[in-house]
């Protein structure tokens, strides 16, 4: 199929078969499992997933893509939702859901986030994103690349950067380089907020102004004798705290 890239879609084609090979020994799909393709394209991945089981599902909201992908694939090895991604409904699917895509680059954090709503019912998750958000998710404290990404990622998954992906890899070829995630939910939290709403809010505050220190970020949320009790300075910056240390703050002001 010739199909011109869409800029609104964020679209590039992964074309580089010994990459290709390569994302799909990390997936190692098995047969009867259940996998999902975020933005399946022209079948870079759809196809070699293909060949290792039974039925596949995709979320692909191009509708040009939609038509051939009816033409190319028998209709019983694949079930098309022509949807948003970030409007799909994961969870109706059922559970132990492997999930894996190429995602647009423009909407892959909030892609992310509304992956973590579903993260009960999936097992793991392979994708590939900007290099630059890959080493933004599995970034440790105290370096430049840590960050709220980093924190709510790593709050409910283990994450592991696998590969990565030079531009030319692609058609057309973007602008950044890439790299391929796995993602698998912890299988038991290892910190537990007991408040998910307020550990979202103290970690959104905390990074609203990275370069200030948790004194100002965290003002009206967390005094001196806060600090005090959970033993953190009030004059490091947020970058500097762990997953755990975000957890315990939130804790203390429930």
């Amino acid at each position: 199929m010739k199909h011109l890239a869409k800029k609104r879609f964020g679209q590039n084609f992964l074309t580089d078969q010994a990459i290709i090979g390569s994302l799909i020994d990390a997936i190692n799909p098995k047969t009867e499992e259940i996998i999902v393709e975020i933005g399946p394209g022209l079948g870079a991945l759809t196809k070699p997933l293909l060949k290792k089981f039974k039925h596949l599902h995709v979320v692909e909201i191009d509708r040009d893509i939609v038509s051939w992908m009816q033409n190319e694939y028998a209709k019983n090895s694949i079930t098309i939702h022509n949807v948003d991604a970030l409007k799909f409904d994961f969870a109706s699917l059922g559970k132990q859901l492997r999930v894996v895509g190429n995602l647009p680059y423009n909407i892959s954090t909030p892609i992310l986030f509304h992956l973590l709503d579903n993260v009960s019912h999936i097992t793991d998750m392979h994708f590939m994103l900007q290099k630059e958000v890959v080493e933004r998710m599995v970034a440790s404290p105290s370096t430049a690349a840590y960050g709220r990404l980093s924190v709510m990622l790593q709050y409910h998954l283990a994450m592991e950067y696998l590969i990565t992906v030079p531009p030319e890899s692609f058609d057309p070829a973007p602008k950044v380089e890439s790299a391929f995630v796995r993602c698998v939910p912890h299988a038991t939290l290892p910190f537990v907020a007991n408040d998910a709403l307020v550990f979202a809010n103290v970690v959104l505050k905390a990074f609203g102004q990275r370069r200030k220190t948790l004194r100002n970020t965290l003002k009206g949320l967390l005094d001196d004798d806060g600090f005090a009790a959970l033993n953190i300075s009030s004059q490091l910056r947020a970058e500097n705290l762990s997953v755990a240390d975000f957890v315990r703050i939130s804790n203390y002001l429930i």
